[in-house]
């Protein structure tokens, strides 16, 4: 009995230690959909797309995106000379 306990636990962790297990595969999660910029106006509660024209706080004012595109900005209308 002394020698059939070490032999079956040297064949059982022999037998563990040659199997090999096949790696897994890296799962791409999807890319979520680029959002095109947007302003927020309080004083309607909703989104405005850039070009859409609103008044904030009684000032006529256009969606404008930022130089990088990223993000839009209001912008009140430009002095005309």
């Amino acid at each position: 009995m002394r020698l059939v306990s070490p032999l079956l636990l040297s064949v059982l962790m022999t037998a563990c230690a040659t199997q090999e297990t096949v790696p897994a595969k890296p799962v791409d999660a999807p890319k979520p959909a680029q959002k095109a910029p947007q302003c927020w106006s309080g004083d309607e509660s909703k989104f405005f797309d850039v070009g859409q024209k609103a008044k904030v706080a009684g000032i006529d004012v256009t969606c404008t995106a930022t130089t990088d595109g990223k993000n839009a900005q209001w912008m009140g209308a430009q002095h005309k000379k």
